[in-house]
């Protein structure tokens, strides 16, 4: 096990690179070894090594960049993606870790003018998703060691491990661009390959007693079930669930190192909630002869991965929820080796009463507490290993979830604290304020960071993270968060969703198969102004005439006309929501 400074024999990338625009090539090579490098023909993207004839002449253009993301091939071509700009988000185990602040695709793509125009219309929406995908939030790297492997996992590995390149000390589960590999690795470029994991890096320095320690928290998103909010829900057939995230909590203290890992997921039972302009869409469960075996490949994953799982169900015990909520418990009572703990958030905790949460540590306490944390020294001598995970979800697994883990994180910290001999027995971080404001904020910041990926919104009860309480500030933040929610999800999401069906491979471009790509083709109308401008009208002119409707029976019968136009309209945009709302058009739903 490698967790200490870098030394000789550690692989490392690249980190600081100059990219050459030629008419016919893009160059990349490093500042600090200019003879290495390779070119991507701007014409149909094909990699070469770098010599002395591709570098020759004058670039048009020169710039630095900061990393290789992959490459990936439409129908006209090969478009590269590189890292243009970088912030240092701090340092994991001792390492620098990065955050992408701006990428490009770059186009090599000269072969289009050759394209049919229907090629060319597909082309130019598929480039629409390059450009979506060029602002996505929450991608951090490090060029000296991989971010996707937990602490305990790591400690396991052979000797030698950190050697190999960055790309194959990588879990692809968690790299988000590992679909844009495959070209960069068959030309053995590994010294420029960065692997990409989306998610949160939160890092905080705690001064408990005067004992300094740095407290990590570096949340994993899953790429298998990839997309937004409303368009990816539950399970595939496979058992990978929507909004899967790892989260690790890393305490460094005396040399020591303290590791609690907690996940998330969506209901891993066949479910989906498609927008129709209403403010809650419909829950609806799909019946399929394969669920029992969805749930079961999902568990059997997580056990392998984690060792016992608690499953702790967050979901309203009634409605349209606890509809879905008795559905997965009853697939439960299949696994006997799973613990499932139905907790209703919203009936006991409230909107305010935090606290509340220790209802369900009475429930959980103790096993939690059997489960453990992993632990190190600074030899690398193994202490102790976490045994199994608390596996929570509500229905987006981002607000409630968010909460919850923080709950018991707090309660590990704690532990770890007293064992280590700063907090006795009667004393928890809660106690310290300077040191637990550090603690809850990097939690909400973790909260947020993972909200904006999945719903594109920061997540709601931040306060209760963030303060302990609800406030009149934070209130008014998630009114407008659950506004912005609500828009994109129905005006927005479809392309966001097409966008990431892209680059996690789960759609790929057939250049020989002109008819797949048909239904992309032409331009798709913006919805909302439609929408908005029939109602909207059909309000204003029904108020206008109300207003004048004390003057004569005519205007009377005017109002009485407008007011059924207007509800006409409504029920039209009820009944027609699903058509009016953004979809995807690249893949279904499972």
């Amino acid at each position: 096990m490698e967790i200490a400074p870098p030394s000789s024999n550690r692989f490392k990338l690249y980190d600081q690179l100059e990219l050459l625009e030629f008419p016919d090539k893009y160059v990349v090579k490093p500042v600090d070894s200019p003879h290495e490098g390779f070119s991507v023909d701007r014409r149909d993207g094909n990699i070469k090594p770098l010599d002395d004839d591709t570098s020759s002449g004058d670039a048009t253009r020169v710039s630095t960049i900061f990393g290789v993301g992959g490459t990936i091939r439409l129908l006209a071509g090969t478009y590269l993606l590189v890292i243009t700009s970088r912030e240092e988000a701090g340092t994991f185990l001792g390492f620098p870790i990065f955050r992408v602040t701006a990428m490009k695709f770059l186009p090599c793509n000269g072969n289009l003018r050759f394209a049919t125009a229907q090629e060319k219309k597909d082309e130019a929406y598929l480039r629409t998703l390059l450009q979506a995908l060029e602002t996505t939030p929450g991608l951090y790297f490090s060029y000296e060691t991989d971010l996707t492997v937990n602490l305990q996992r790591r400690c396991k590995l052979a000797v030698g491990w950190t050697s190999k390149p960055m790309w194959k000390q990588a879990d692809p589960r968690y790299v988000w661009n590992w679909h844009l590999l495959e070209e960069l690795i068959e030309c053995k470029l590994d010294g420029f390959i960065t692997p990409l994991l989306q998610g949160s890096y939160q890092v905080a320095e705690l001064q408990l007693k005067n004992s300094p320690s740095v407290i990590s928290l570096i949340s994993r998103r899953c790429t298998r079930r990839l997309g937004t909010r409303m368009w990816r829900r539950g399970a595939n057939l496979e058992g990978d669930t929507a909004n899967f995230v790892e989260s690790e909590q890393i305490l460094e203290i005396n040399g020591f190192k303290f590791s609690l890992l907690q996940v998330r997921g969506s209901i891993p039972l066949l479910w989906e909630q498609i927008v129709d302009l209403s403010y809650k869409p419909q829950l609806k469960i799909n019946k399929h002869e394969d669920t029992p075996k969805v749930v079961q490949r999902h568990f059997h994953d997580l056990s392998q991965r984690y060792g016992e799982i608690m499953a702790v169900n967050l979901t309203d015990q009634h409605g349209a929820e606890g509809e879905l909520s008795k559905a997965y418990a009853t697939e439960m009572t299949r696994l006997p080796n799973v613990r499932y703990v139905a907790f209703d958030f919203h009936h006991i905790c409230g909107t305010t009463n935090f606290d509340n949460l220790g209802v369900l540590y009475e429930q959980i306490g103790d096993e939690f507490e059997k489960q453990g944390y992993f632990l190190v020294d600074a030899e690398g001598n193994i202490l102790e290993e976490q045994k199994g995970v608390i596996r929570s979800n509500c229905i987006d697994c981002l607000d409630r979830t968010n909460v919850t883990q923080n709950y018991m994180a707090q309660n590990s910290l704690n532990l770890q604290l007293q064992r280590m001999g700063v907090l006795d027995s009667a004393e928890c971080v809660s106690m310290f304020e300077d040191d637990y404001t550090k603690f809850r904020t990097i939690w909400a910041e973790q909260g947020d960071e993972i909200s904006l990926q999945y719903a594109g919104t920061y997540a709601l009860k931040g306060d209760l993270v963030r303060y302990g309480k609800q406030t009149v500030s934070g209130a008014i933040k998630d009114g407008i968060s659950a506004m912005s929610r609500y828009y994109l999800n129905n005006f927005q999401d479809g392309v966001r969703q097409d966008a990431l069906d892209l680059i996690s491979g789960r759609y790929t471009v057939g250049t020989n198969s002109p008819s797949q790509l048909q239904p992309i083709g032409g331009s798709q109308p913006s919805f909302l102004p439609v929408a908005s401008a029939l109602l909207i009208g059909g309000v204003t002119v029904t108020s206008f005439t109300i207003h004048q409707a004390g003057r004569n029976t005519q205007q009377y019968l005017a109002s009485a006309l407008w007011a059924g136009v207007t509800a006409g309209v409504v029920a039209m945009i009820k009944a027609n929501g699903r058509h009016l709302c953004s979809r995807p058009r690249l893949c279904h739903l499972i």
